[in-house]
């Protein structure tokens, strides 16, 4: 059973494990992932490898991988980052739901979860992202968590071989869309800092 630092009844996030190295490296090989993160070139297992090996350790990012709680054991289904920029305490928010797991509302429940603990756990003043706007599910996704636009790249993306821009979306902690599950969890515990 895999550790849970927070959860819904149907998403959880726990860390990101060395252990699903191919699995992840399997998921960004996706074709529909490759599109919609802007990436054209796929990447070796082993250059894989060397980025997870790097990413374990680095602090300025916050990683996570998401799980499927439809069945009794959790199923890994994507991660969820957040680029930190300690300076300013912001972060850029990235996610990658597994090709098997798309369409059962876990973006949304992953988003949520993951703007939460940056949020109430981390102390983040903004999270923002980036989306190539033909990504109509990512955008409806965002947007119903709370992301609200602010501003567009003009012609920083491809989509299907034709340039697209690149929508920038923040959401600051009064946009966050409640009921706080990290909230939930300290007040429900029976020692209260």
């Amino acid at each position: 059973m895999p550790d849970l630092w927070i959860s819904t009844d149907a998403c959880g996030l726990g860390p990101y494990r060395s252990d699903l190295l191919e699995t992840y490296w399997k998921w960004e090989q996706d074709p529909f992932s490759m599109l919609g993160h802007g990436r054209r070139v796929p990447l070796s297992l082993e250059h894989r490898k060397d980025w997870l090996d790097r990413q374990l350790k680095d602090d300025g990012q916050i990683r996570f991988t998401v799980y499927d709680l439809a069945s009794a054991t959790p199923v890994p289904a994507g991660f969820a980052v957040l680029d930190l920029d300690h300076t300013r305490q912001t972060a850029e928010y990235a996610l990658l739901v597994a090709p098997k797991s798309r369409g059962k509302g876990l973006g949304r429940h992953a988003t949520r979860l993951t703007v939460d603990y940056g949020f109430h756990v981390s102390g983040l003043h903004a999270i923002s992202l980036r989306v190539l706007t033909p990504h109509v599910t990512a955008r409806a996704i965002y947007r119903a968590c709370g992301f609200r636009e602010a501003g567009r790249l003009r012609s920083a993306g491809v989509w299907l071989g034709a340039r697209c821009d690149e929508e920038v979306m923040d959401m600051v902690p009064a946009d966050f869309v409640g009921p706080s599950m990290v909230s939930r969890y300290i007040n429900s515990s029976p020692i209260q800092a």
